[in-house]
């Protein structure tokens, strides 16, 4: 009863946490051994020997295991099962640890080698959802500026902050991708797709940050009404569109080119903004406006400093025209 358990347990668990769950389960399933019969030799057996035994044994794997909840499942059932039936049935351990083992590579093989998932899917429709929504609230921090609405720029604001589930949903499948193309011979061929995908989702994550502070600076600005020039909404327009090309970028692989541009021309605009005067808070938006540029050329391949140096050229061209 021991093998199909596992099996199961290893096959339910979380994509991209199979691996580590059989770990879990084995290791869970030897502390639950070694405590359980530990504990029965000095206290013996009985009714108040198995609670004090199974309270011990959940007190031990915490101290020793953190707080992971396969391996002290698995601690608790195996020191329960030893404490119940090593009066009636001897050397269970053997038979609990081999069946936890062979349960778990069994269930490794079938999500491994029969029925590998198709890693790239995987991602993508993880990421869909990412996309939507971050393009959604960028279009309603644009239109809060156009409008100088301060009340639809603080739900936009809470509606960045709110997508903490989907970047970790997204994430998840990501090292599920990663997980299939490790032990999946089948997805083998597809490794160095994921590994592109890979850092696309790192990058929209920062994005995500970078917009998440656009909008509470913008709110501010709006608060305290200060100065707001039409290059600022144009910005984040850019910023708009650079991130619709990166979702297309993700989907199909075309190219970065118009997505550079857009993230160029996002930089023009917020330097040409700063040449109009601002506030103070008005100059941390064109700030996290450059942040938030710069990491999408990196999206696009740039490295760090050649990212940076891109940005910054295109800022001093708009801050020289709006000065013209």
């Amino acid at each position: 009863m021991f093998a199909p358990s596992a099996a199961v347990g290893t096959i339910v668990a979380a994509l991209g946490q199979r691996t580590r769950r059989t770990i879990e389960l084995l290791v869970g399933t030897g502390l639950g051994l070694l405590i359980g019969d530990g504990l029965v030799y000095f206290v013996g057996t009985g009714a108040w020997q198995i609670g004090l035994i199974v309270t011990l044994a959940l007190g031990i794997a915490l101290a020793l295991g953190g707080r992971r909840g396969t391996v002290i499942a698995q601690v608790g059932g195996t020191a329960v099962l030893i404490a119940t039936l090593s009066s009636s049935h001897r050397n269970l351990e053997l038979p609990r640890a081999a069946g936890a083992a062979v349960g778990s590579v069994t269930a490794l093989i079938v999500v491994g080698l029969l029925l590998p998932l198709h890693p790239v899917r995987v991602i993508r429709r993880a990421a869909e959802p990412v996309f939507e929504q971050l393009i959604e609230q960028l279009c309603a921090v644009e239109r809060s500026l156009r409008g100088r609405d301060p009340e639809r720029m603080e739900a936009a604001m809470r509606s960045l902050r709110g997508m903490a589930a989907q970047v970790d949903r997204m994430n998840e499948a990501v090292q599920g991708a990663e997980e299939v193309v490790r032990i999946a011979p089948a997805r083998w061929p597809r490794r160095e797709d994921v590994d592109w995908y890979a850092r696309g989702a790192r990058n929209l994550s920062l994005v995500i940050d970078d917009a998440q502070g656009l909008a509470r600076r913008a709110a501010t600005l709006l608060r305290y009404d200060e100065p707001l020039p039409a290059a600022l909404a144009d910005a984040v327009g850019c910023l708009t569109a650079a991130v619709r090309q990166l979702r297309e970028v993700s989907r199909r692989r075309p190219g970065h080119a118009e997505m550079r541009r857009l993230g160029m021309l996002a930089a023009v605009h917020a330097g040409s903004a700063a040449g109009c005067g601002l506030g103070t808070f008005g100059e941390a938006v064109v700030t996290q406006l450059r942040i938030t540029a710069s990491d999408l050329l990196k999206a696009s391949g740039c490295s760090v400093p050649g990212a940076d140096r891109r940005i910054r050229l295109a800022t001093r061209v708009g801050h020289e025209r709006s000065a013209a």
